[in-house]
């Protein structure tokens, strides 16, 4: 238990809404953090004012964290670091991190998404970079139904440590429980990946339906049947299906879907609407991860021949102008099924 654990230094590399509700909690728990900002005016903003001036504007940040653009000072203050930048960063920042990094670094990753051009899990992205240094047993990810509205105020939440090594899971653990984030261990590191990640999709269709004007039953058709998907491609790709009806599956899906903090449902939303996908990104101070994971996952289910109606209606939304008033159509129309995960 993490009050049972001697209090350490911690790195956290991104100063976002997530990044900085980790943060939070971890200081509470007597943690020494470097929150790293890539913009020098949030850094600065924190160390004068202990508060983030873009993302959770009300949390006071504690002493216990300081901020810094300095790349070099970050990655020296720990041997742990914390991934939570926006997945298509991570790739670049591991370049950068490279040169820091030795054996005895252990990385946790807190981004979730896929990566386009290479259809990698963060920690796939990570390992490509990073493995002549960093072991593979090394990392992990820190993955579960989580806002960090919630988590910033203390509120009850679950997550899920997940790597290949039970030992790196446990120390994820260790660092990160306190009596309100209650940390779970798996060592299905790709199932707890994908579910993380993919999840978003499901979420933007979800808010589409309720931008549309649908009603609950709708909400729940999505959310049942994209729990198939993911399953449906996490059990060709190697995982473990039973990880789909936990905290990063099932758990991670039904937050998502449906909560007004769900940034995927949000522009879902606003799709439904009739608003254009341009508009809603360029108008959000936060990265709805569910648009490219949704161009790298339907490639994904191409290459695998793994029928994902609810991931093609998306992409084809997205990326090909299909009218969301057409989704129900697209959805309902098809031949009718058995109920079977395995069966799309």
């Amino acid at each position: 238990m993490i009050h049972d654990a001697m209090p350490c230094a911690i790195t956290v590399f991104g100063a976002g809404s997530w990044g900085t509700a980790l943060s939070l909690s971890l200081a509470s728990q007597g943690h020494r953090v470097s929150l790293w900002a890539r913009r020098p005016e949030i850094a600065h903003a924190i160390l004068e004012t202990r508060h983030n001036p873009e993302y959770l504007t009300h949390a006071e940040i504690p002493v216990g964290v300081t901020a810094d653009t300095d790349l070099a000072c970050s990655a020296e203050f720990s041997n742990y670091w914390v991934i939570a930048t926006p997945s298509h960063a991570v790739r670049s920042l591991a370049y950068d991190l490279l040169r820091y990094a030795d054996h005895q670094t252990v990385i946790i990753c807190v981004s979730k998404g896929i990566e386009s051009d290479t259809e990698m899990t963060m920690t796939q992205v990570l390992s490509d970079v990073m493995n002549s240094v960093v072991p593979d047993k090394n990392l992990g990810v820190l993955y579960g139904p989580s806002h960090a509205e919630e988590v910033a105020m203390g509120q009850p939440t679950t997550l899920v440590a997940a790597s290949t090594e039970a030992a790196c899971a446990e120390l994820v653990q260790n660092i990160f429980m306190t009596d309100r984030l209650r940390i779970y261990v798996n060592t299905d590191l790709l199932g707890v990946e994908i579910g993380g990640s993919v999840k978003n999709i499901i979420a933007i269709a979800s808010g589409i339906s309720d931008g549309l004007g649908f009603g609950d039953n709708a909400r729940a058709a999505l959310i049942t049947r994209g729990i198939a998907e993911i399953q449906r491609l996490g059990s060709a790709l190697g995982a473990e299906p039973s990880t789909f009806v936990g905290l990063t599956g099932l758990g991670d899906l039904v937050v998502t879907c449906t909560s007004s903090h769900s940034r995927n449902r949000h522009l879902g939303e606003a799709i439904g609407r009739g608003e254009s996908l341009d508009h809603i990104m360029s108008s959000m101070n936060m990265i709805a991860e569910g648009v490219k994971t949704t161009k790298a996952v339907y490639q994904m289910a191409l290459r695998h021949r793994i029928e994902m109606p609810i991931t093609e209606a998306m992409y084809k939304i997205l990326y090909e102008e299909l009218h969301p008033n057409d989704l129900v159509h697209y959805l309902m129309s098809r031949s009718a099924k058995q109920e079977d995960w395995l069966n799309p």
